[in-house]
């Protein structure tokens, strides 16, 4: 029983790395907190936090009646889903930019928490594997992936000194790789799932 726990909370787990994207959101995160003291880092940091689990997880439970209201089926989703994640992953695959707009007074909510760390990836992610792998691995893989973030961006001078920025910038490109592979299995599936067939 555990182990089929554990088994659907890393399947989980790690789709929602990839899509959370901690390592390539760090060079964003120094940069915007260049300017700061150590204890307005830290409340940037929690508030960051907080952000990313409230709209993940509000999403995550609110987003099967939203879906019901529409009419839209899980197929429908991960199709669509997959088109975008692989949208968004060719995206920062090509560019070098991840952020199109400058930060606010508060940037620990917005751009920080919605859309770098929560972001369309990350929602579209933890929807479908929520209906693959149940709520609580997934409300599980979503906390602990947020977390983790955290404590990669706490870190974050020794994770740029260890890796450098151009380390960063290669991990982050093998990321997105990785997350338009996961996109085309998502519509693969979808579409599969949209006929009838059994992969």
């Amino acid at each position: 029983m555990f182990e089929d726990f554990f088994m659907a909370f890393l399947m989980a787990f790690i789709p929602l790395f990839v899509a959370v994207d901690a390592v390539g959101v760090l060079p964003i995160y120094i940069s915007l907190t260049e300017e700061t003291g150590k204890k307005e880092k830290l409340r940037v940091l929690f508030v960051s936090m907080v952000t990313a689990i409230v709209i993940s997880v509000a999403f995550l439970f609110l987003g099967k009646l939203l879906f019901g209201f529409l009419g839209i089926t899980i197929s429908d989703f991960m199709i669509a889903g997959g088109i975008i994640l692989f949208a968004i992953a060719l995206t920062d695959l090509i560019t070098q930019k991840k952020m199109t707009r400058m930060p606010g007074e508060d940037f620990g909510a917005v751009p920080l928490g919605t859309p770098l760390i929560a972001g369309p990836a990350v929602l579209t992610t933890s929807l479908i594997l929520n209906d693959q792998f149940g709520t609580v691995p997934t409300l599980i893989a979503i906390v602990v992936n947020v977390f983790l973030a955290g404590l990669i961006f706490y870190l974050a001078d020794f994770v740029i000194k260890i890796m450098g920025q151009t380390g960063t910038r290669a991990m982050s490109k093998v990321s997105h790789l990785l997350l338009a592979a996961i996109a085309v299995m998502l519509v693969r599936k979808g579409i599969i799932l949209s006929i009838g067939v059994i992969p």
